[in-house]
């Protein structure tokens, strides 16, 4: 066990497209969400050495000084490599000089900043503020501060959006020049404000030529496309999420978090009353070495190079083929063999899904 998520529910403003486990900030809530944090963290961690750690949401940085410094007692608990990644999520109106020294006395020195867009129209589809100059300042600050490892987040396949609005949205980003970005096509999920007012995905050819837009023009400024949805600059690709992706196991810590240990998958509670009176589980699963084999392709799959057919056997003995219908698919060239590694064509990546079905 080498990573941790640890998970945040609390937001001061509801996105219209969110749907993780989140609700509005208030103070009691927070006092007794974090006592009960602690007591799952003290309970079932067994003092393994991360490499990684990630402090998600919901939103993190909506917690006030006193409450970080308590949310960073727990984080201490765990035992951490030298150079751990440890990543903190943030909102842009949240960042302020002091949050940013509270953040690096806590020893965190990844950053990711959900900014998704910086058009008037976007964002208040999404019920969010961003403003061009004021991000490129905040980041100023945590740089000078001494965090250089920070994640753009972009969304984009917003109702109505016209490809300009993303060109110009990318633009905008790029001129930032963060170490990460990771991009997002709009999923209008059940459980959002988005679909109760009826909102619908753009058509899927528009779609894909924003996502070979992306693709094209991140990867023109040198970074690295390692995975379908995120680039970095080289050395600078998220250590904690290739983790999942190489379907390795991980601790999940809060409401609503999912952690994968000793081949159970587990899913707690996204009920704060149920979690603060220490019910944190709400579903567990012993998974078959087939349903991990099959955990294994997909994940790996999501990354550019795809997955190595010696690793696969060295883990599962036996070969990738004699369980899934690859070769098909290297003879349609939707998937190709390289170096070792079997991977989605480049150009056939939006058509994911659709070749993970072929093959489960």
């Amino acid at each position: 066990m080498e990573s941790v998520y640890i998970h945040i529910p609390f937001c001061n403003n509801i996105c219209s497209y969110c749907d993780f486990c989140k609700i509005i900030y208030n103070k009691s809530d927070v006092k007794r969400y974090l006592e009960a944090l602690e007591k799952e963290v003290k309970e079932y961690y067994l003092n393994e050495t991360m490499k990684t750690i990630y402090i998600g949401g919901g939103t993190p940085s909506s917690l006030n000084a006193s409450e970080l410094n308590q949310l960073f007692k727990i984080i201490n608990l765990f035992n951490k490599t030298q150079y751990c990644e440890i990543t903190f999520e943030c909102n842009v109106n949240d960042i302020t000089p002091e949050l940013i020294d509270i953040l690096i006395n806590n020893n965190i020195n990844r950053i990711s900043i959900g900014v998704q867009s910086f058009n008037t129209e976007k964002l208040k589809f999404m019920d969010r503020t961003s403003n061009f100059e004021d991000l490129k300042s905040k980041m100023n600050l945590i740089r000078n501060k001494g965090i250089n490892n920070i994640n753009l987040d972009l969304m984009y396949g917003i109702p109505d959006e016209k490809i300009e609005v993303l060109k110009k949205d990318l633009k905008l980003l790029l001129k930032l020049n963060p170490e990460h970005i990771s991009t997002y096509s709009l999923i209008i999920e059940d459980s959002t404000i988005a679909k109760v007012k009826g909102a619908h995905n753009i058509n899927e050819e528009l779609e894909l030529e924003m996502y070979n837009y992306i693709r094209k023009k991140i990867k023109a400024k040198g970074y690295i496309h390692y995975e379908i949805s995120n680039f970095s600059k080289p050395g600078f690709e998220s250590k904690h999420n290739l983790n999942y992706w190489n379907n390795k196991e991980y601790y999940g810590f809060g409401l609503g978090a999912s952690g994968y240990i000793n081949g159970f998958r587990y899913e707690n509670t996204k009920n704060i009353n149920n979690y603060c009176e220490e019910q944190y589980r709400f579903e567990e699963s012993l998974l078959s070495k087939q349903e991990i084999m099959e955990n294994e392709l997909i994940l790996g799959l999501r990354k550019i190079n795809g997955l190595n057919l010696h690793d696969f056997f060295y883990k599962y003995e036996v070969n990738i083929q004699d369980v899934f219908p690859i070769k098909p698919l290297l003879k349609s060239k939707e998937l190709i063999y390289k170096n070792g590694n079997i991977y989605i064509n480049p150009d056939k990546l939006y058509i994911m899904n659709e070749i993970l079905i072929k093959l489960i």
